[in-house]
């Protein structure tokens, strides 16, 4: 598929790019063969190839989300310069 100089200029202006004379023809050149190289690949035959999103099965890599107890609240609370009922008291900073 072969795109013109004008196409450039279109998608350029829509893009708000201003463009020297070179960079048009050199886009004009570069994009023409991006198209060529599509179509290509739209030569392939993909009947009984069904679509991927991800090129490896999908799987986490993490841990299961369990819950468990912190053990050692009551040393961390006890580290606290101000507290109140198990919460932080921190200085006000908005009025």
């Amino acid at each position: 598929m072969a795109v013109s100089i004008d196409d450039v200029r279109r998608v350029a202006a829509l893009a708000r790019l201003e463009l020297s004379s070179g960079e048009q023809e050199r886009l004009t050149t570069e994009l023409s063969r991006i198209l060529d190289y599509m179509e290509k690949l739209n030569e392939l035959d993909t009947d009984g190839v069904e679509p991927t999103a991800h090129l490896t099965p999908d799987a986490s890599v993490f841990r299961a989300d369990e819950r468990e107890r912190f053990e050692a609240l009551r040393e961390l609370l006890s580290q606290a310069p101000d507290l109140r009922e198990n919460y932080f008291r921190v200085p006000r900073i908005i009025d």
